[in-house]
This record gives structure tokens, C-alpha cells and sequence, in this order.
């Protein structure tokens, strides 16, 4: 069994063909395409965060929506920019949108990918000490925000406060027991895939890799997957860790599939540039739904994770985005023994 979810990068334009024209059809519509996708027996609704794009940038007033109009789908992000936010608030917000949701948020997190705009980070108030790169500064607000979501009482209290305290240092509040447990950390090589297997995070490896060892996108992503397990059992770590990969995957069952997807049949991996380094993307898998499962099977890093992430085009819409995932659902997983 394989949890099965989507990812929405929430990209709204008025672009001939798109549906999704504004900020808020993006917002709206990703309310309702989760709703959708709990009814066809999706199990996640994953949200990918930008900055200075019109995409989704504020997440947690989306994903507490989303806990208030479902019931069991698990809602997070793949993922949030850490070196753009604040710990501390990033705790109470997470803490809160999990509270409503009844304790479904699996937050995907890290460094982040290139930005739309120079140095963004610094235009919210933050700037690496010295010494620092962006990335690790970005570790360093990870750190804060982990302690934080784990309950640490840290904050003296005021002696004469406003309302009545209780005893001892404070913690950040509200407090959702079991979230820590439930953070990811985005990995691009293996060796940040370590080290959130070190931290006690979980692995979300995305659709690209920031290192090109020369083997096949998925062997190499299938490589970092028993890395980071090698390192989390190394770790010492006492509970067992997720793992998810992201895939585009689209069953061509109609001539509308066969319209927009039939050029993707013969996708393969491709290799260039990206943030000053070599980047691999992986294929997308496009075809009949027998076909998808043979190609799906010989997928090693899916095979190794227990989570797989659907991207999908939000631009076409609520309605072709749930028939894409009823058709994996429904035509594709039972035969891969994901259902």
C-alpha cells in the first residue's frame, strides 16, 4: 500500500486555456480540488510555496481552510522556504492550521528552490550572520522552528502578566502534540537527504535532483531514499520515518488525456542548469493506464518510498484534475498494489 497525494504549484494566469486567472480562483479552487480529491479516495493535497510569483505563497491560511472542509486527506506543503520565515510564527500557525485540521498537516520544508526575485529573503528581514550561506541560515531557522513545534517551554514569563500563567518557562502556543513528527525536509542530493534523516525528518524528494551522478533519475533518487534511511537508523531515531517522491502521471483514458498529455509519452529524464549547478528532472509518464503500470514498476525510487506526490496542471481546472486523479486511482494504482 502507497499513500497517494497531489501537488499543486498553484499557478494562476490569464493565459489562453487557463481556468485559474486569479489569486483567488487559485485559492478557491485548491480548497475545492482537495475537497474533490477526499471524495476519490485521494489520501493528500500538497501545496508547493513561492514567493514574488502568482503562485501559493501563504500557506497556512489555505491549508486551515482546507482542514475546515475535510475529514481525512492529510494537508502540507512541498515545500515552504525556510529562509524566508520566522520560526516562531511559523510554529503558531502550523500549530493552529494542525488543531483545525484535526492533526493532518504533514509540512514539507528546506532551503528552498531559485527565487523569482534577487535575494528575496533579505525584502522579509532576514540576512545570513557572517559566515553564513542562505542555505544554512535557512537550517538554522529549521532548528528554531523544530524545538518550537516540539513543545520546548523556553520563553521567561512576565511576572505580572496580563492573564494567569502557568508554572515555568512558556512554550509557543497552541501547541499540537505529534506535528513534530511531521515535518519533511525537501532533499535534492543525498547529502541533505542525511541530513534531515540526522535532524529526525522526514524525506520529500521532489522531481529533481541537484547532483547528476550519471545513472537514471529515478536509480539515483531511489540511492538518496536508502541513504537517508541508513543515516536515520544510524541516527538512533525511536519511530519509523515517511518517505515521498513526486511524479507527473497521467492516464491517457479520454481524447481531452490524449489532447494535452499525448506528446509526454515518450518523456525522459533531463539534465541542465540550476542555481549555479547541474540539476536532473525527472520524466513524466503519460500513457495508457496498462502501459503506466509497467513503466511505473520498473520506477526504483518509487519502490522505495511509501508516499508518491501527483503533480498537477491547476491551470485546467477542479473538474480534469480530479478526473486525472480518479483515473490513477481508480486505473492505475490496484495494479501497482497501491490499492
Amino acid at each position: 500500500m502507497k499513500k497517494i497525494g497531489f501537488l499543486s504549484f498553484g499557478h494562476w494566469s490569464e493565459a489562453p486555456g487557463s481556468v485559474t486567472r486569479t489569486a483567488a480562483d487559485s485559492l478557491v479552487q485548491a480548497i475545492d480540488l482537495s475537497v474533490a480529491a477526499e471524495e476519490v479516495g485521494v489520501d493528500g493535497a500538497y501545496f508547493r510555496v513561492h514567493h514574488f510569483a502568482r503562485q501559493q505563497g501563504s500557506p497556512f491560511p489555505l491549508l486551515a481552510a482546507i482542514g475546515a472542509r475535510t475529514s481525512r486527506i492529510e494537508i502540507g506543503t512541498g515545500v515552504i522556504d525556510m529562509r524566508y520565515e520566522n520560526p516562531l510564527y511559523f510554529a503558531e500557525d502550523a500549530g493552529a492550521a494542525d488543531l483545525i485540521s484535526g492533526g493532518r498537516l504533514q509540512l514539507g520544508v528546506s532551503r528552498g528552490s531559485p527565487e523569482q526575485v534577487i535575494d528575496g529573503y533579505r525584502y522579509f528581514g532576514y540576512v545570513p550572520a557572517e559566515g553564513e550561506t542562505d542555505a544554512d541560515m535557512a537550517r538554522r531557522h529549521t532548528a528554531v522552528m523544530l524545538d518550537a513545534v516540539s513543545g520546548r517551554a523556553f520563553a521567561q514569563p512576565n511576572p505580572n502578566p496580563m492573564f494567569p500563567n502557568p508554572g515555568g518557562l512558556l512554550r509557543i502556543e497552541p501547541h499540537s502534540p505529534g506535528l513534530r513528527q511531521r515535518i519533511w525536509w525537501g532533499a535534492g542530493t543525498r547529502a541533505t537527504a542525511e541530513w534531515a534523516a540526522q535532524q529526525g525528518m522526514n524525506l520529500m524528494s521532489s522531481t529533481l535532483l541537484t547532483e547528476h551522478s550519471g545513472v537514471p533519475f529515478h536509480v539515483a533518487q531511489a540511492e538518496q531514499i536508502h541513504a537517508f534511511r541508513d543515516a536515520w537508523a544510524d541516527a538512533g531515531h525511536d519511530w519509523e520515518p515517511r518517505v515521498s517522491v513526486s511524479r507527473s502521471i497521467f492516464p491517457i483514458t479520454t481524447d481531452v488525456d490524449r489532447a494535452y498529455f499525448g506528446r509526454e509519452t515518450d518523456s525522459a529524464d533531463q539534465v541542465g542548469h540550476i542555481d549555479g549547478g547541474v540539476g536532473v528532472f525527472g520524466r513524466s509518464y503519460a500513457g495508457e493506464p496498462d502501459v503506466l503500470v509497467d513503466e511505473l514498476a520498473r520506477d526504483e525510487a518509487i519502490a522505495a518510498a511509501d508516499t508518491v506526490l501527483l503533480t498537477v496542471p491547476n491551470q485546467l481546472g477542479v473538474d480534469y484534475n480530479t478526473h486525472v486523479l480518479q483515473s490513477v486511482v481508480d486505473d492505475v494504482a490496484p495494479g501497482l498494489g497501491w490499492r
